[in-house]
């Protein structure tokens, strides 16, 4: 029989992150509890900013749409994992699929502009603090945000568009525990060159354009803080400045690994937990580095456990 009489494919099969049941059940375990830890996190730092007014600055706007988009990316992936991980048919259907894949691509690609916006934000409080105030206007913040969000909408458009343009029949059985473009591409029934260029183009886009902004912001305020008198300082832009950059490796380096290289025949199992890392960890590490470690949002948290207590006690 040709490939013209077999029928077009209406759900996918997973095959997930592990075949083992103690294996799935730990991961079960394990993906559970940083799935509520993301939740929470990401959550209490979107209503710390929004009830205390010292928070109200342009880093920490940029902040409140960074942990809504984590919370975004992780629940479009990670709520259908867990449930996977404790039944036998690990299925999605056709549509299914292609929304997770929209939903994903959308809130991941806006996280890659926002933090390459919140880079740049950092860079004209250190190397311009005089002229913050003019150059970081509410209007202009805005713009940011809207300009973050549209281009996470255009790459999730043109990725989604390119991906199921393309047939897909017979062979249903993703090596994958979510729909991801590189890993559907292997179950396409036609020639996948144009769709890959098109992902490609759209990593150099949103994957390479934001990491350069990032490192030359980073550059530049490492730059400057090396001429200041202050050891205290130093110390303290360094810290905020390395782990920002872990976060930054781990998000964008697993991220260019899987969507800027030629996509091959087979999904690796070391090509899924490579994808652990954006998918999984780095929306739970965010809230942790970028403000829970942070001396505003730790005295914002006392102030609402005050407020709290305090209540309770009347």
């Amino acid at each position: 029989m040709g490939e013209e009489n077999q029928t077009f494919v209406t759900e996918f099969l997973f095959l997930g992150l592990s075949q083992d049941l103690q294996t799935q059940i730990l991961l079960f375990i394990l993906f559970l509890i940083v799935y509520m830890l993301t939740v929470l996190g990401n959550l209490l730092i979107i209503i710390l900013i929004h009830i205390d007014s010292r928070l109200h600055t342009p880093m920490y706007f940029f902040l409140r749409n960074l942990s809504f988009a984590d919370l975004c990316f992780s629940t479009s992936i990670v709520p259908q994992m867990l449930l996977h991980l404790l039944v036998k048919k690990k299925t999605i259907s056709f549509f299914g699929c292609m929304t997770q894949i929209i939903v994903f691509l959308l809130v991941g690609c806006t996280e890659c502009a926002l933090l390459a916006v919140m880079s740049y934000d950092r860079y004209v409080a250190v190397c311009k603090p005089l002229h913050y105030s003019t150059i970081m206007t509410q209007q202009v913040c805005l713009q940011l945000a809207i300009g973050s969000w549209a281009s996470g909408a255009l790459v999730s458009l043109v990725d989604t568009t390119f991906t199921f343009c393309l047939p897909y029949r017979g062979q249903n059985i993703i090596n994958h525990y979510f729909c991801e473009p590189p890993a559907l591409l292997k179950l396409a029934s036609a020639d996948t060159y144009s769709t890959e260029m098109a992902i490609f183009a759209m990593g150099v886009v949103i994957l390479l354009a934001p990491v350069s902004l990032i490192l030359v912001s980073y550059w530049n305020i490492v730059s400057t803080v090396l001429q200041m008198q202050a050891g205290e300082g130093r110390l303290k832009v360094f810290s905020t400045c390395g782990s920002h950059l872990i976060v930054v490796v781990l998000f964008y380096g697993s991220g260019i690994f899987t969507y800027m290289r030629p996509n091959s025949k087979t999904t690796k199992e070391r090509d899924k937990m490579i994808s652990v890392f954006y998918t999984v960890v780095t929306p739970m590490l965010n809230p942790i580095i970028y403000s829970l470690r942070n001396k505003d949002v730790k005295g914002a948290l006392r102030k609402l456990a005050g407020k709290k207590s305090f209540s309770q006690g009347r």
